[in-house]
């Protein structure tokens, strides 16, 4: 390695280092001054998702789009969940679901979609159905009916938490770049999922199914998910960026649905009532996938 590209890397070090880690942490007289930049820290800061490259139709010589489900009870996706508790932790720490509810509504995340094909836009109001829950106990329907009215500790409310989300589901693109030659992936919708609000404190396990509460278009939201950082347990100092960990995906997740010509069928709908074939049924696409990229090699 000559001086110039050596010095090139310790630059971007310390510019990395600099835009990840808590800032003026080490050099602040007072909790106030803890996140705040220098005018000099300001002027260097270009801190920016990695823009996606141009993509061809032509280039494009495979592809296949999946579905995921990332379940957040695996190790692995913790990042993604905690912190569900954010009374006794700073402010740069939130949950994914958090991030983006908070940004939704602030109007920063502007568009919602009902579904993964991205054919109908929702609001705030509109999927406020599905995120809170008022209900009535019993006793205020009685007080109701011979007073006509309701006391307010007779009504109960529930809203979505944190703590609620027990799975994401990723719709993303598996293709092939014949120019680069190579297989790629593009993540295009993402959709935090929770049981329904209406029965999720059933003892009964078919109502705690997960179900997407909204989802949005990613490529949308990445400048929200970049600014976002996620817990890097490896090292405190250096948190990875939402966008960063979903791109890269420091995931894991297996594929429940595939577009096929059965219009877009899940896997549980040919494979039933079997929760061990339809995993394997999942490794089968990514399989199906992964051998395409490999048999362009075979000779």
């Amino acid at each position: 390695m000559n001086l110039r590209s050596f010095l090139l890397t310790v630059v971007g070090v310390i510019v990395a280092s600099g835009s990840f880690a808590q800032t003026n942490l080490l050099n602040a007289k007072t909790p106030e001054e803890i996140g705040k930049k220098s005018e000099a820290q300001l002027a260097m800061d270009n801190d920016k998702p990695l823009e996606y490259g141009y993509v061809d139709d032509r280039d494009i010589l495979f592809s296949k789009m999946t579905w995921e489900k990332v379940v957040l009870d695996e190790r692995v996706n913790f990042p993604l969940y905690f912190p569900v508790d954010t009374n006794n932790i700073g402010k740069n720490r939130r949950s994914l679901y958090d991030v983006l509810l908070k940004n939704i509504e602030d109007g920063t995340i502007e568009n919602l979609y009902d579904d993964s094909y991205f054919t109908a836009k929702r609001t705030l109001k509109d999927i406020e159905s599905a995120l809170h829950k008022v209900d009535t106990l019993d006793i205020g329907y009685q007080q109701y009916n011979a007073e006509g009215k309701v006391d307010p500790e007779y009504i109960t409310k529930r809203d979505i938490q944190s703590y609620d989300i027990s799975a994401y589901l990723i719709k993303g693109l598996w293709y092939f770049d014949k120019r680069q030659g190579e297989l790629k992936y593009r993540i295009l919708g993402l959709a935090p999922a929770a049981p329904d609000v209406n029965f999720i404190d059933s003892e009964d396990e078919a109502n705690k199914e997960p179900i997407a509460l909204f989802w949005v278009f990613y490529p949308e939201v990445r400048q929200v998910l970049h600014e976002a950082k996620a817990f890097n347990n490896k090292n405190s100092s250096m948190p990875l960026s939402f966008d960063h960990l979903l791109n890269s995906r420091r995931f894991n997740g297996y594929m429940y649905k595939e577009e096929n010509v059965y219009g877009d069928r899940e896997v549980k709908d040919y494979v039933a009532d079997n929760a061990l074939m339809q995993l394997l049924e999942s490794d089968r696409i990514k399989d199906k996938i992964r051998d395409f990229e490999q048999d362009m090699w075979a000779y």
